[in-house]
Parts: structure tokens; sequence; C-alpha cells
């Protein structure tokens, strides 16, 4: 099957995973199975994860011996794994292009569609928590997951709006949150953008997922075992930013979403390079959706699991 969505960052990404005959790697976003093709066209077998049950369609005519696809979280890698020694993780975070471009998923405010948001199709939809959830704690989500400065003016607006007339579609909630924000102003973003991203994330715990996906990660790399996470926004880039530089003895950071680990403890990881990685000139002008990923990496050490302070 012919997958609508191009993986990003692929050559960077199987130059840091390094698949091979023998060599088992972790895709804990499957998607349309860009990276797992890559990887099994080098020799290499692939246990892959997604939440999502219409990424199963285009597994067809992948080879069963040295592929499976369990519809799941990556952060439960771990448990599917089992004993085996995997030598590669990769992560592409953030919504996929047929997410995004299926109406009815309700992900984009640029087709319209049911507020639903929701990757594996289970739990609270977008459109509840916009109509039940209280006003402060609306705001909360607003800030923390969508960076929105106007949070606490939109959540009132739509706490108001919502008492006679809940909210049920995309289009009519991006177009009440530019009215409700004065309208565009010049802006080159829709002001709807920030609210849509956080709502999402809320309703996948999308943040949360990651530092489970990274941790699990951790536990099942063996040494010398690579580690590839490519993140679409900054929320998620500083997560992983953190991660690694605290598993790697560069800088004790933590994370918001998570509590510090234990201090002392050896590093876990060894950082690839420094920084991260972003597209070309010319993997942004075929993909724009490319535009905003970056990727970092690092090498599993022998060094034991770090554990999570008390």
């Amino acid at each position: 099957m012919t997958a609508p969505h191009a993986p990003v960052l692929i050559n960077e990404v199987v130059e840091v995973i390094d698949p091979a005959p023998g060599k088992l790697i972790v895709d804990g976003t499957f998607g349309a199975g860009g990276y797992t093709r890559a990887f099994l066209a080098l020799g290499a077998r692939v246990l892959a994860f997604d939440r999502d049950p219409t990424a199963l369609r285009f597994a067809e005519g992948l080879d069963a011996g040295s592929f499976r696809l369990v519809e799941a979280t990556f952060s439960k890698m771990a448990d599917e794994a089992g004993a085996a020694a995997v030598d590669g993780v990769a992560l592409d975070l953030g919504v996929s292009s047929m997410q995004l471009d299926e109406a009815e998923r309700g992900f984009s405010f640029l087709r319209d569609g049911p507020l639903d948001m929701r990757m594996g199709g289970e739990g609270p939809t977008a459109a509840e928590l916009v109509n039940q959830a209280e006003p402060a704690e609306l705001a909360r989500i607003l800030w923390v997951y969508g960076e929105e400065r106007q949070s606490r003016r939109i959540a009132a607006a739509i706490a108001r709006r919502r008492a006679s007339q809940p909210f049920s579609r995309t289009v009519e909630l991006a177009e009440f949150i530019e009215q409700a924000l004065g309208g565009r102003r010049g802006a080159k973003t829709h002001p709807a953008t920030r609210a849509f991203q956080a709502l999402r994330i809320a309703v996948n715990e999308e943040l949360s997922e990651l530092e489970a996906g990274l941790a699990a990660a951790e536990r099942v790399l063996k040494p010398e075992g690579r580690l590839a996470v490519v993140t679409f926004h900054s929320l998620e880039d500083r997560i992983v930013k953190n991660f690694l530089a605290e598993r790697a003895g560069k800088t004790p950071a933590g994370s918001r979403h998570a509590p510090p680990a234990a201090k002392g403890a050896e590093p876990s990881f060894r950082l690839l390079f420094n920084g991260a990685r972003a597209p070309g000139e010319a993997e942004v002008v075929a993909n724009p959706r490319a535009r905003s990923a970056k990727l970092r990496a690092a090498v599993r050490t022998a060094a034991p699991v770090w554990r999570k302070a008390a």
C-alpha cells in the first residue's frame, strides 16, 4: 500500500539507528511504516508500535518473520520486547500526516470535522474536554501544553459559550477562538493553533507518554544500542533534551512532567552528537511539515537503568 506520509529525517534516523541483519529495532511510532520499511530493507528485524488502529493497514505485505506491529503506545515496548536485546529505538513524535488529513479525526481546523483528536480512539474526546473541564483546568492545559499566553481569556470565553451551546466541530472552535482573541491581526499562524496543539496533547497524554517511552527505551536497549527521537515542537524537544542530558551526565535538569532521577547515577547514555539536527532545505521544500522537526540521538552505555528518587 502506498503511504500518504513522508517519514521525516529518514536518512538521518537510519544513520543513527544503523540497522543491519540480525539487529532488533523498535519503531515506536509506526504510522505509515516509513522507518520500518527502511530498517527492514537493511536486514533488521522490527518490533513496531502504534496506538492508532488505522495504522494496521500500512503493515500489509510486510514479512511477518521479521516484523511485528503492536497496537499500543510505545511506552509498552519493554513489556513486548521481553528479554530480547534491542539494538535501536526510533521515536517519531506528534501527529501523522494521515491523522491531520482525515477530517473525521478532528486533529486539524483546516478541515471541518468532529472535535475528537484521539489517536487511539479511546478515552475522552477533545469536545468532552472543552465542554466539561473547569475553566481553570482548561486554562492550565492551554498554557502548559500550548504555551498560549491568552489561555485564561480563551478558557473564560469557552466556558461562557458552552453553557448554552457546547462545541462539537473543529472549525466551530477555531473560529470562536479567533473571534475571542479579536481576529488574526496580521499573525502568520491561526490564533487557534496553540490551543489545538494543547488539546491534542492533553487528550492523548502525549508528554507523559513520551517520558514513559524514553524510560522504556533506557530499559530495553542493550549496551551500544541507539536511540533516535524526532520531535516537532518545543515541549517535546525540551523533554528529550533534558532526558538525554541528564542520563548522559551533562545537566541533571529533569523535567516538570516527571520527578527527578536519583543523583550520582552512572550515565546510562552518551550523546551521539551535540544539540539537535534539523531537516535540510530540500526536505522542507518537499515536505513543509518537516520544517519544525528536530532529531536528537544517544547511545546506551552499560550502566544500570536510572531509578527515580522517592
